[in-house]
């Protein structure tokens, strides 16, 4: 545990492994029910003094693949510091021609095409039940309070980075990219975006009462263009560093007035209070320690 509540975190993917435009602290590595996170996390300062979490999803030198990233481990340590809300990074193709490799995205729906390999919830391997409201799957005030300051940072950056909203992510399994076939046929489901990441952490923030918005940084056209080559890992490297450095831009620009925003970072607190199926007798002590991980309100 750290010694003071850190209310604020950032999960970086490809390409965002640090802050290094933020003041170190010191590094953390908690160790959770669910084991240690995928990277020690970073406690870094903004210039106002408040401290704010760095995670890196993949691990410091990118040995996590997407089907094997300690989901659950990071999303419980980062709750364990006083995390209530989780600014995430990930690098995505893009399914329409209009989000150009560079471009920034905010989705507000997700498709999910992993394949039940990934643990999904805190309540495997207890007697606990709990049925999560995923409608939204990201946290539509933050999305809402995010747009207008992520154009901003843009715009100052000077680079001529977009900005879409309002878009579909399709989260796939991985680690091969999509088929032509697969390509074309999430351009037909209503996808606008595809990566391998977002889920299941989006669960995860839920389900621990973390408020979550995925910041995603387009670098490729996925495998759907007919007269293209498809997506290959060169092709997204070339990309993927002018990508990070302005991530790191844009997280500076809004973490600042990210922290000051107490009714914000309780977007989400409260949200599992109807979602946990009535308690029995039969519950364990073992069980309800493991869940107090994350969600010290219910099961302390």
């Amino acid at each position: 545990m750290a010694d003071e509540k850190i209310l604020v975190g950032v999960i970086g993917g490809s390409g965002l492994y640090h802050l290094d435009n933020l003041t170190f602290v010191k590094e953390v590595y908690p160790e959770t029910p669910w084991g240690f996170p995928s990277s020690p996390i970073t406690i870094a300062s903004l210039p106002s003094g408040a401290q704010v979490a760095f995670l890196a999803r993949h691990g410091k030198h990118h040995t996590y693949s997407p089907s094997t990233v300690p989901s659950r481990a990071n999303i419980a340590s980062l709750k364990s510091l006083g995390v209530r809300t989780i600014i995430a990074f990930s690098a995505v193709g893009s399914l329409r021609e209009e989000i150009a490799p560079g471009h920034f995205a905010l989705p507000n729906q997700i498709i999910d095409r992993t394949k039940g390999i990934r643990p999904t919830t805190f309540f495997d391997e207890t007697n606990i039940v709990a049925h999560t409201a995923f409608g939204d799957p990201f946290t539509n005030k933050l999305l809402e309070w995010l747009e207008g300051r992520i154009r901003k940072a843009l715009e100052d950056d000077g680079k001529g980075v977009k900005l879409h909203t309002g878009k579909c992510i399709v989260c796939m399994e991985g680690p091969q990219f999509s088929t032509r076939a697969e390509s074309v046929m999430y351009r037909m489901w209503g996808g606008d975006l595809i990566n391998m990441s977002v889920l299941p952490e989006a669960k995860l923030a839920r389900e621990a009462e973390i408020g979550y918005a995925l910041i995603a940084t387009a670098t490729d056209y996925d495998s759907w263009r007919p007269h293209s080559d498809s997506v290959t890992a060169a092709e997204v490297f070339k990309t993927l560093k002018q990508n990070a450095d302005t991530s790191r831009h844009v997280a500076a620009a809004v973490l600042e007035d990210l922290v000051k925003e107490t009714n914000l970072l309780e977007a989400e607190a409260g949200s599992m209070k109807f979602s946990i199926m009535p308690r029995t007798a039969e519950q364990k002590a073992s069980d309800l320690k493991k869940l107090s991980y994350v969600l010290p309100d219910y099961f302390s």
